[in-house]
């Protein structure tokens, strides 16, 4: 069985919404705004590229991230790797053709289907209204966080809240910078 893993900036109230500057949201770019830049911080993102061997999107995403990253150097390792879009509402003509091999899955059920196939670990990036339908499924194994020192308030939130039974989470790896992320690495326990 194949891992899943979910990457996301988040601020310490669960906001994962606007990051890098995307447009419509109050806060957009909070990631830089007000946090000095470490480039120690990051390091994380390189390894994810290095340890991937799948992306998986929602389709809001997917449309944010495709016009871009295919040409990003920063990027460069998942220009060649498979990606999975979910979606119900796209179609392989709304792909792009200069990003490598794109599936479109229809259901979280299809993402379930393909962790049973044979592979090495799928990064999910951005992606927060199929975060919480995943997470919410069981089907997320890992979270990769960048946990900024910022309350956000309103905005799009990384963890459901689906009332369910408490999901514990083991920590493996954690790390604190002079800029006041936090790296945070959780397994989830089952």
């Amino acid at each position: 069985m194949r891992t899943l893993i979910s990457s996301a900036f988040v601020s310490l109230d669960g906001v994962v919404e606007g990051p890098g500057g995307e447009p419509g949201y109050r806060n957009s770019g909070w990631t830089f705004k007000d946090i000095e830049f470490v480039p120690e911080a990051y390091e994380i993102k390189g390894r994810e590229q290095d340890e991937a061997t799948a992306m998986l999107l929602g389709r809001v995403s997917y449309e944010a991230f495709s016009p871009v990253w295919p040409d990003m150097e920063d990027f460069a390792g998942y220009k060649v790797m498979p990606k999975y879009v979910v979606s119900t509402t796209m179609s392989d003509g709304d792909l792009v053709s200069n990003w490598g091999e794109t599936t479109i899955l229809r259901s979280v059920e299809e993402v379930a289907a393909l962790k049973e196939t044979e592979g090495g670990p799928i990064i999910i990036h951005g992606s927060a209204a199929l975060n919480r339908s995943l997470s919410d499924a069981g089907l997320i194994d890992r979270y990769h966080l960048l946990v900024f020192p910022l309350l956000l308030g309103a905005g799009k939130r990384l963890f459901s809240e689906t009332d369910k039974d408490a999901q514990k989470l083991q920590l493996v790896e954690f790390e604190t910078y002079s800029n006041g992320v936090q790296k945070q690495v959780l397994d989830v326990v089952r």
